[in-house]
């Protein structure tokens, strides 16, 4: 990432009233998250994930490209009580090491090339939470470039390697003031 990227990010932070809620896919699938293990909230931001975590009893690692959110993060984990390792790295340059997460999720964050590297990070069993934004029924939120958002079924496409345990896309069909629309979640599983 370049520095003017690092600069837009930490902007949007500095200015940002607070981390916001959970993502979806992480919020409404709590009771399948392990009772104990390493957890990684990728492109972080402000932390939301990585707090709920946190407070479920995982020992969470953090990383976002933003120092800025970074320090953020850190201060509302200390209020909460919950212990977070908050870390501003570049996924990029430094993606996780395989092996070494029972957990990772990511939300609103999309680069392709990274999903080799999240499916072997995960431990045997291990479960990805990924939420980000389609081009589908994408109304007025999240990233204006499309190269920014996936294509129709594309997150399915890029996490084959993983046992499939929910999908959601629900793209133009029916009613689109209701539902998760603009967005696909997926969580997948590590196999043995």
């Amino acid at each position: 990432m370049t520095d003017a990227t690092r600069d837009k990010w930490d902007a949007r932070y500095r200015d940002a009233a607070a981390p916001g809620s959970p993502a979806r896919v992480l919020a409404d699938n709590l009771h399948l998250l392990p009772t104990a293990g390493t957890a990684l909230d990728l492109a972080c931001g402000l932390g939301a994930n990585a707090l709920l975590l946190a407070e479920r009893g995982l020992t969470v690692s953090a990383w976002d490209i933003s120092p800025v959110a970074i320090t953020r993060l850190q201060a509302l984990a200390d209020e909460r009580g919950v212990e977070v390792q908050a870390e501003a790295r570049d996924v990029l340059r430094q993606p996780p090491a395989p092996g070494s997460f029972d957990v990772i999720v990511v939300s609103h964050f999309l680069e392709r090339a990274l999903a080799p590297a999240l499916m072997a990070a995960l431990r045997p069993g291990g479960l990805l939470f990924y939420q980000t934004f389609t081009r589908e029924g994408a109304g007025s939120r999240g990233p204006s470039n499309p190269a920014f958002r996936l294509g129709p079924n594309e997150l399915l496409q890029l996490f084959t390697g993983l046992r499939l345990v929910l999908y959601r896309e629900e793209g133009d069909i029916g009613d689109p003031a209701a539902g998760a629309r603009g967005e696909a979640l997926l969580i997948g599983q590590r196999q043995a």
